[in-house]
């Protein structure tokens, strides 16, 4: 079987198509895995920000019109980056070992988040990671920050910013392990949905493709990010909703956290919910559920009102 790898031509995203490709390539059934590199509209358009431009789902559009054209067999994505809904005909046919799921703080001289001055500008186009630094550090001034990875890097090492928020599991698989000043624990700021997850698209009717790709699976990752998907279903969240969840298996014990904010971090709900991991979706859903009664659909208008 000859499987052809959909990717985006940033180099975290031709790191995880080729890391995937070497995966594949130990499969008995794979005779060759190469990688289809394409440019999306996420990608060409940088002065506006995702949220007016129609989302994150624009980084995978053009990989999935690939798919459908049979130009690609499968397509390679951050998780993190996937909308909750999956456009019809296709599915997640694999989730591989969760990467570090932390926010990263990076700073020019190693600085913490406590370190930086009074009033300081961080660099950060997320709602989510907004809303919970504002929560931390009200004093913060928070501009966007869009690009790849070195672009990013680059922009601050020119004096833009103070400091940045990337991805951790960016950061460590470009080797960027160094430039990292501070990794946030859940109890200061929740993940994305299945942050540092990577994820396998691929057509419904693939079958076979199916089957094969299903040996990738890493089975621990798969029931977190079932729970955590929920909720941004349930709540109908995208990708630049101030939304945040993060579930941890400890044997067969599922516990998963959740925060819904307005981005200034005036308001914020957040709750927990425990159960069997067999049960990951449904345990989302609960969760979600839970955070709706408590008022996180008002919470989440104002916030598209407030940045829409």
């Amino acid at each position: 079987m000859k499987i052809r790898i959909a990717t985006r031509k940033s180099a975290l995203a031709l790191w995880q198509a080729e890391h995937v490709a070497a995966l594949l390539a130990e499969l008995p059934e794979v005779d060759t895995a190469e990688l289809v590199p394409l440019s999306t509209r996420g990608d060409e358009i940088l002065d506006r920000s995702l949220q007016k431009i129609g989302g994150k789902g624009l980084f995978i559009k053009e990989l999935e019109i690939a798919m459908q054209a049979g130009e690609a067999d499968i397509a390679v994505h951050s998780m993190k980056d996937v909308p909750a809904e999956m456009p019809p005909g296709f599915c997640l046919a694999t989730m591989l070992e969760r990467a570090n799921h932390a926010d990263a703080l990076v700073s020019p001289n190693g600085e913490q988040l406590s370190d930086l001055p009074q009033g300081a500008l961080i660099g950060s186009s997320s709602l989510r990671r907004q809303a919970q630094l504002k929560m931390m550090r009200p004093d913060l001034r928070i501009e966007p920050l869009r690009g790849n990875v070195n672009t990013r890097l680059a922009k601050l090492d020119n004096g833009d910013y103070d400091a940045i928020i990337l991805a951790a599991a960016g950061l460590e698989r470009l080797r960027f392990n160094d430039r990292i000043s501070q990794l946030f624990v859940p109890d200061e700021m929740l993940p994305a949905a299945a942050q540092g997850v990577v994820g396998i698209e691929c057509l419904e009717e693939a079958t076979e493709l199916r089957t094969v790709l299903a040996q990738l699976n890493h089975a621990t990752s798969v029931q977190t990010t079932l729970a955590e998907r929920a909720i941004a279903r349930v709540l109908e969240a995208s990708c630049q909703s101030p939304v945040a969840t993060y579930a941890v298996i400890d044997e067969d014990l599922l516990t998963v956290t959740a925060l819904v904010a307005m981005p200034d971090g005036s308001k914020s709900i957040r709750d927990s919910v425990s159960g069997k991991a067999a049960d990951a979706e449904v345990l989302g859903e609960q969760l979600a559920a839970r955070l709706l009664a408590k008022g996180a659909a008002e919470l989440l208008e104002a916030a598209g009102a407030t940045h829409g």
